[in-house]
């Protein structure tokens, strides 16, 4: 066993169910086979994950895109370097009363960014419906999705974007669960591994330990086989009192194709992720086809 490891500062927002692999990979040995130490930064926010490697308080971050195309737009150093999810396993979830995305008229909806994320795939979804932001609901910032179901519960907000488990969890409970974000977007990069390329530029290799290490854990998440170690892990980020709760959310993810064995950021996905951000308003046109050049394809090895 490596003795001198090299410590990588990873920030997220919530770190919660897409960091599976992550988990994985810390449970079973590998960030340190491959001569690694994570510390990680909970940072409770999308926007300040990103921030944090713009700054360089973090290394690197699993978090939305959004922010590092952004920054790359404006002249920045954020890259995007790996695939971290590319689908998304989310309802929308809304108060008792709310039967359909038409009822979201007037309301609160919650978010944890008006910029990434969870904003933008709640956009498309009400456009659809013909609700406009802003003018026929308001945003409110209530923060990643444990902290979202908080404020729904506590009348805070009328609806949010909610991931597996904790759509079913909801309607469980007796809310709605209006409209699936899959039947809408069903490829995009929901989350990425982000980098500063000053920071990359002189760490090459500790990028490429980690992506190795990654991908032996996004395999093994992809394996029903492996839920002897997976789902309990699942279940201690999602739903820890509830086993039977976090196996469905587990089936579900996987079942939808969320954690991309290969790291791969499809350009496909990628491409939708930039034309959710012109929809939005938070992209240029005319910056549609330089957008893409935010990726960083040579950290993750070729087919």
């Amino acid at each position: 066993m490596t003795t001198d490891l090299t410590l990588v500062r990873l920030a997220g927002g919530a770190q919660g169910f897409n960091w599976l692999p992550v988990f994985y990979a810390e449970g079973e040995g590998l960030f340190e086979q491959h001569g690694l130490k994570i510390e990680y930064q909970r940072l409770g926010s999308v926007d300040k994950a990103t921030a944090a490697v713009r700054d360089g308080s973090a290394d690197l971050a699993i978090t939305p895109p959004e922010g590092a195309i952004a920054d790359y737009i404006a002249g920045g150093d954020l890259r995007i370097i790996a695939a971290n999810a590319l689908r998304l396993p989310m309802s929308l979830v809304a108060r008792p009363g709310i039967k359909s995305i038409a009822d979201l008229r007037g309301k609160r909806i919650g978010t944890s960014s008006l910029t990434e994320g969870t904003a933008i795939y709640t956009q498309l979804m009400l456009q659809r419906e013909g609700l406009s932001y802003p003018g026929d609901y308001d945003f409110v910032l209530a923060g990643v999705h444990t902290t979202r179901w908080t404020a729904l519960r506590n009348g805070e907000i009328d609806c949010a974007p909610q991931p597996a488990p904790w759509n079913f969890l909801a309607e469980r409970t007796g809310y709605s669960l209006i409209g699936e974000v899959n039947d809408v977007i069903p490829e995009i990069v929901f989350a990425a591994l982000i980098a500063n390329a000053r920071w990359t530029s002189g760490n090459r290799a500790t990028v490429e330990q980690l992506v190795a290490a990654l991908l032996e854990a996004h395999q093994a998440v992809n394996n029903p086989r492996e839920d002897d170690a997976t789902l309990p892990i699942y279940q201690r980020i999602t739903t820890p009192d509830d086993p039977g709760l976090a196996a469905e959310g587990l089936a579900y993810t996987r079942e939808m194709g969320m954690w991309p064995a290969d790291l791969v950021v499809a350009q496909s996905a990628l491409q939708v992720s930039i034309e959710l951000m012109i929809s939005a308003g938070l992209l240029d046109p005319d910056e549609r086809d330089s957008a893409a050049g935010v990726l960083d394809p040579t950290f993750v090895p070729a087919g």
